[in-house]
């Protein structure tokens, strides 16, 4: 079988070719290997380009201006093309994995013995780039046509030397709108549990691939159904189940309506490329604290608490996965402030306006719009917050400051925690509308602290 490779690759299918005919031209074997090819034969641009040679490492450093010998002892090096980086990998076969995750020897192998040490057939083609002709040794075109992800060889073999493949085959699954073969998911089910035995990071970096591709529900709904999720993130599992109001929440259980919005947030892109990762991980884990503070009483079924227990609950969650404190910062406000816009028609001005200069305010609003369409559907909140938006200019909603520290100390004040209450009140009157002046200010903090300040002994 040949694909028909464009007279003009993108600029970084360009470099990789340059690379394979290096090699090539120094009396080597070289190909595309891996998902490029797969993304090639479906008619999809490749994120990027892997390339596999029967030139060893050291051979590969000599031939290149710039190099990065990264993982030089799997036979990995990393050359610099132009600007693009790309991973040349040396033919190899593995010995046994001691650990779950590393072989305990590499040796240097045969193009085809490279292909089966691989994990999914989908990504185990080799493609000579000049001629678009796919070397297949493991019937990975049939299973792209057929639209399944299956293992090379044995699943209980290949989940074994990696665990993490388990995740993998669910991420390729979802992202490809692909099934799972049927001895492959058993294998999955069966071995589920060993994925507690990989790092954190691992864990993390292929549940954010998930969340932010184009089937994240998908995603989801397999780890449940899998055992996996119980493993990796079992306060999302335990979200099915947890019935809710019925005239609030027509879709379901806490469970059904987090994949509710799951199957929406593919439409939620930043830059037209995938999902904002701490928006993914928000609408998963906004309603994380829904389980445990479920309450049913004359008046229906409650969740008092649950955002103040989520946040607590969701902290526990990323820190457990180690995501950087910024992110976790981040998804920690979404969750803790995700419930405020069902008052936002009726706040004051003042408390709208610091509502909407909220620090990534467009992932707030993005978050309660899923909310809603994963549910009543009701838009009226977020339509109000967008009207208001292209209503009010940059200084409607940060003035200037009218009275400063040292006007205060003018005013025979001294500094203090009053100090920022006085400056906060200022601040609150001017986006009421109540006042516009520095001498306005001044009559304000005269007559409402002024006082305070006297009997406190500060005039």
């Amino acid at each position: 079988m040949a694909v028909n490779i464009p007279d003009s690759l993108t600029v970084m299918g360009q470099g990789a070719l340059r690379i394979v005919r290096t090699l090539r031209s120094a009396g080597f074997e070289a190909f595309f290997v891996g998902g490029c090819v797969r993304d090639l034969l479906r008619g999809e641009a490749p994120e990027d380009y892997d390339i596999v040679t029967s030139a060893r490492p050291d051979v590969v450093q000599a031939l290149f201006p710039r190099t990065y010998p990264v993982g030089v002892s799997f036979g990995v090096v990393i050359v610099s093309e132009g600007d693009l980086l790309y991973e040349v990998a040396t033919y190899r076969k593995e010995a046994e994995y001691e650990d779950g995750r590393h072989p305990s020897r590499v040796y240097f192998a045969t193009a085809k013995e490279d292909v089966y040490r691989r994990d999914f057939t989908v990504n185990g083609l080799l493609m000579d780039p000049e001629t678009g002709e796919i070397v297949d040794y493991v019937g990975g075109v049939a299973d792209i046509e057929r639209r399944v992800i299956r293992t090379i060889g044995n699943p209980e073999e290949r989940f074994a030397e990696d665990h993490l493949r388990m995740l993998r085959a669910v991420r390729f699954t979802a992202n490809l709108g692909f099934i799972i073969d049927e001895e492959t998911l058993e294998a999955i089910k069966g071995h589920a549990a060993d994925i507690a035995m990989v790092s954190a990071e691992r864990v993390r970096e292929e549940l954010t691939r998930m969340l932010t591709g184009p089937g994240p529900r998908q995603a989801m709904e397999i780890l449940q159904a899998t055992g996996l999720l119980s493993w990796v993130l079992p306060e999302i599992a335990a979200m099915e189940g947890v019935s809710q109001p019925p005239q609030f929440h027509p879709e379901g259980d806490v469970w059904e309506h987090t994949l509710s919005m799951l199957a929406l947030l593919p439409q939620e892109r930043r830059h037209d490329t995938e999902a904002d990762a701490r928006l993914a991980w928000a609408v998963i884990l906004h309603d994380v604290g829904k389980p445990i503070t479920r309450t049913e009483s004359e008046t229906g079924v409650h969740f008092y608490g649950h955002v103040k227990k989520g946040s607590e609950i969701a902290a526990a969650i990323m820190k457990r996965l180690k995501f950087p404190k910024a992110d976790l910062d981040v998804v920690l406000a979404l969750i803790e402030n995700h419930m405020r816009f069902m008052h936002v028609q009726d706040m004051r001005s003042n408390t709208v306006k610091k509502f909407l200069r909220m620090p990534d305010f467009d992932l707030h609003l993005a978050l309660h719009r899923l909310d809603c369409l994963g549910s009543h559907g009701h838009l009226d909140n977020d339509v109000f917050c967008r009207g208001k938006i292209e209503e009010l200019t940059t200084e409607d909603l940060h003035p200037p400051r009218l009275l400063t520290g040292h006007d205060l100390l003018a005013l025979g004040f001294q500094p203090g925690p009053l100090f920022r209450e006085i400056l906060n009140a200022i601040e609150d009157a001017q986006l009421n509308g109540e006042i516009a002046t520095a001498e306005e200010a001044k009559q304000l903090v005269i007559s409402q602290f002024l006082s305070w300040s006297a009997a406190d002994g500060h005039e």
